[in-house]
């Protein structure tokens, strides 16, 4: 998988428009690589955030973890190290400043996490939205509660953990009738059940809803997922980052697919 990952890459890296957004003619897109991607983010979200992933890297607790679907071929048991779901289940730094960016332009006024793990991502996106609720989901009880944790102590008032399975929370907050500025799929890594939430999410979001899916080229059921989700009729303009896929529903403007250099 390795070897089929690193070839991907390079195809990728042969492929992909420059990330200062040179020979791109779409004025949405050029817009969204040359200020948002490139936007700098509040020196104190890195600071408080990355902070919080310091100390759990660094938690030699051991928890079981109730799995549902997320990245099983890097842990084999269902105890774990909090330090070793800390180095391998949160975004990185990089692509938590994209996600805060990103927050910060497409939130409002609702932000639907799939995947909450150790609370990295979802606070990346909330500090740089303040005024936006981020509703995060996860079905493991014991990593949800050192996500509190780490949620209160880095001082964020505005996410909301929901614990449970995303079939039966999901549809609660569809239900809600209100529709998500951002959704952030990252808590599943087999193609039936990404393309089902997808799927579902599609159906009750507006105009100017933008999906980011992670892990898109991780597995083969990854890399079929992501190119069955491109053709959704709903979806108007999709970009593909390597690891991050993001997906817009936007009117008046026609298909395409970019491959950008992240």
């Amino acid at each position: 998988m390795i070897f089929s990952r690193t070839l991907k890459y390079l195809n990728y890296i042969l492929l992909s428009r420059h990330k200062k957004g040179h020979g791109i003619h779409s004025p949405f897109v050029f817009d969204l690589v040359s200020r948002i991607f490139r936007n700098k983010i509040d020196p104190s979200i890195t600071l408080t955030v990355e902070k919080v992933r310091k100390k759990m890297i660094a938690d030699t607790r051991s928890i079981m973890v109730n799995d549902l679907g997320a990245r099983s071929g890097l842990m084999k048991t269902n105890i774990q190290k909090v330090a070793e779901i800390a180095k391998h289940s949160p975004v990185t730094m990089k692509y938590g400043i994209l996600l805060s960016n990103m927050a910060a332009e497409f939130g409002k006024p609702l932000i639907i996490e799939l995947g909450t793990s150790l609370g990295i991502s979802a606070m990346y996106m909330a500090a740089s939205c303040t005024d936006t609720t981020i509703c995060t989901i996860d079905a493991c009880q014991s990593i949800s509660e050192i996500a509190r944790h780490n949620i209160i102590e880095a001082g964020l008032k505005n996410i909301n953990i929901l614990n449970g399975s995303f079939d039966d929370i999901l549809p609660r907050l569809t239900d809600s009738g209100i529709k998500p500025g951002m959704v952030f799929i990252d808590g599943n890594h087999r193609k039936e059940p990404v393309i089902k939430y997808f799927n579902h999410i599609a159906e009750f979001s507006g105009d100017g809803t933008v999906i980011i899916i992670d892990d898109i080229n991780y597995s083969k059921e990854m890399a079929e997922a992501w190119k069955e989700i491109k053709l959704h009729p709903k979806v108007t303009v999709t970009i593909d980052l390597f690891r991050m896929g993001i997906l817009f529903f936007r009117g008046g403007i026609n298909h395409n697919n970019y491959v950008i250099r992240y």
